[in-house]
């Protein structure tokens, strides 16, 4: 038996914080998506239209607090009629990364297997990494991303930690105070504890943000939660 409290509430009412929480998303219909609720632990079940609905609606869930962690099983679903050959969708997604100005050109190529889009290449920057995944998330019948570009080798740099504690304290969203850096040749690892999911993102983009940088190896944990590898970033 749960207890509920103005910190935590029971599984029943976060149910419905998370449910309303889909329902006040835009892109997101709550009517085809299952929640339950057990420890904290959310799973969202059931069809959506789009990847940007199941991305939007995994992001959703991890703002509700006490929400300890999102076990994210909805799959993309679209109808006979809303369909489209893997062709067709290589030919829109090429277009698309072709379109996206932060991209230098050809240097990403895509494949794309029963709505799946591989993306390989290598860039400079990591958030030309995230750039080419969230553009082709937002092509019409891609069911799902997988983001394989590579950056581009480089030498680590003596001072790379440092610049990159100077940047978390910069950022405004961030409490830098609660985490530490190590950096080992171009591979940075970050610990700490933070009071929300979206801290905890922003300073790994922080870390990436480093021209040196080739890995983060994010360990920072959120106040009171869990946190599952592949969540929505």
């Amino acid at each position: 038996m749960t207890t509920s409290s103005v910190l935590t509430p029971t599984d029943r009412g976060l149910q419905q914080s998370v449910i309303d929480e889909l329902d006040w998303t835009p892109g997101v219909h709550p009517a085809t998506i299952g929640v339950a609720v057990i420890g904290g632990v959310v799973t969202l079940a059931g069809e959506v239209a789009s990847l940007p609905e199941r991305i939007a609606a995994e992001r959703a869930a991890l703002r509700v607090e006490g929400v300890r962690t999102v076990a994210n099983e909805l799959t993309v679903h679209g109808t006979v009629e809303a369909s489209a050959s893997d062709e067709e969708i290589a030919r829109h997604v090429n277009e698309v990364l072709a379109w996206t100005t932060a991209l230098p050109a050809g240097a990403v190529t895509a494949s794309v297997h029963d709505g799946a889009v591989i993306l390989t290449g290598t860039v400079d920057w990591d958030y030309q990494r995230r750039t080419a995944r969230k553009a082709v998330q937002g092509v019409q019948f891609v069911r799902l991303v997988d983001n394989r570009i590579e950056l581009t080798r480089r030498v680590s740099a003596r001072d790379a930690g440092e610049r990159i504690r100077n940047a978390l304290r910069r950022d405004a969203l961030i409490d830098a105070h609660n985490i530490t850096v190590a950096v080992s040749d171009t591979t940075v690892r970050l610990t700490g504890v933070v009071r929300s999911f979206e801290e905890r993102r922003e300073a790994e983009r922080a870390a990436w943000n480093s021209p040196h940088v080739q890995h983060v190896d994010n360990r920072i944990t959120v106040e009171g939660q869990i946190l599952v590898e592949g969540a929505a970033r």
